[in-house]
């Protein structure tokens, strides 16, 4: 039986600095191998030149072998490339946009595939929150929106609760309303690491305490439960 791996960031990370890498330390060390390999996925940003060039930086650096995937040039055998990683890590960006190129390539249905046979997944704002049923994004330039994801894991995700002064009174505002039952909300420089689907941990990887939370409403109140 594979062991079953889920990390999601909230923020932070290689994409904005590389810093001392403690999250991607984290991620890799989820693989027993000395050179493990790592593809990343940058559709969300449009497959941004600047964010693959820090993506092989970082990962470069812990002596990953690393690669991409490429979906606005040339698409390589997607269902090949991915089945021989160890990791894969999805970029932040325009969530909504991601998922539509991911479903008219298939590569939502290799991804889970991939999951089901213990490669590691991780990724951070849209590549966080796309694992879940649904999650909370800003693809949509006046307003925050809930969507269906790839319902790897259950549940609703929100990324930049702490960073992005809009998250909190929306999450709160659609729990009160009862669109959504709870919401998952992880904050920058911290990630959300799912194992089996059934065991959380949050991963606190920048200065002051940061955390993972399940924010739900009880008799009549709203609740947070820090995971």
């Amino acid at each position: 039986m594979h062991i079953k791996n889920i990390v999601a960031i909230g923020g932070g990370g290689f994409g904005r600095s590389l810093g001392s890498l403690e999250i991607e330390k984290y991620i890799i060390s989820l693989v027993n191998k000395k050179n493990p390999k790592i593809c990343f996925i940058p559709t969300a940003s449009g497959d941004n030149d600047l964010y693959k060039l820090n993506f092989y930086r970082a990962f470069s650096k812990l002596k990953c072998i690393t690669s991409h995937i490429d979906f606005f040039s040339r698409t390589e055998d997607l269902e090949e490339k991915v089945s021989k990683q160890d990791i894969i890590y999805v970029g932040g960006g325009n969530t909504k946009s991601m998922l539509a190129v991911w479903k008219e390539w298939n590569l939502h249905e290799i991804l889970m595939k991939a999951y089901e046979n213990g490669i590691v997944m991780s990724g951070v704002s849209a590549g966080a929150i796309c694992w879940f049923d649904k999650g909370i994004t800003d693809s949509y330039a006046d307003k925050l929106q809930i969507i269906d994801c790839l319902g790897i894991v259950d549940g609703i995700a929100c990324p930049h609760f702490d960073e992005e002064k809009e998250r909190k009174p929306y999450v709160y505002d659609m729990i009160e309303k009862d669109i959504i039952k709870s919401c998952i909300c992880i904050e920058g420089n911290c990630a959300l690491h799912i194992k089996n689907d059934i065991e959380y941990f949050s991963v606190n990887f920048g200065k002051g305490k940061k955390k993972c939370l399940t924010i739900f409403k009880e008799n009549n109140m709203l609740q947070e439960k820090v995971l």
